[in-house]
């Protein structure tokens, strides 16, 4: 199921063009994923007193229209894979007001010792947390898919 995070365009998120400059869409994927797993009861502070962190390996965006000063945005973050060693989202930014389509994403992130920087399988603690996620998202979809294939839907 997706989390949605709502964010208001500061007048510094914008470029000389007075739109919002590209990165700070990769920011706002990180807002969106810590609101996820905040979701599911799990803070980037637990995971780093305990001695994980969850670095980026691999970030994309595909940039569709602009956002400006003052609009409000929706960050819509879902999560696309997990295992132990790593967790990958799908990310959605979007104008509140409108709907219009503003960034798609990705990222990948890998969990790693925090003293060490080795990535690690995590703990039960954190996975099973995780793994509820996923099934959650699972049955979103399904729920949605039978939802587009209803004939009486208006």
């Amino acid at each position: 199921m997706p989390v949605i995070t709502e964010h208001k365009v500061n007048f510094y998120d914008t470029d000389a063009m007075a739109v919002v400059h590209h990165a700070n869409y990769i920011r706002w994927f990180e807002t969106g994923r810590v609101e996820y797993l905040r979701k599911y009861g799990i803070t980037l502070g637990d995971m780093m007193e305990d001695g994980y962190v969850f670095p980026i390996t691999e970030v994309r965006a595909k940039y569709v229209s602009p956002g400006r000063f003052d609009d409000v945005i929706c960050i819509e973050t879902r999560p696309r894979a997990l295992t132990k060693a790593k967790m990958a989202f799908t990310y959605r930014v979007f104008n509140k007001k409108t709907g219009e389509l503003m960034v798609k994403g990705f990222t990948q992130n890998v969990f790693t010792h925090k003293e060490s920087g080795k990535i690690t399988r995590l703990p039960e603690k954190y996975y099973t947390k995780l793994q509820q996620a996923m099934a959650d998202e699972a049955v979103w979809q399904e729920l949605q898919a039978k939802e587009e294939n209803n004939p009486h839907r208006k």
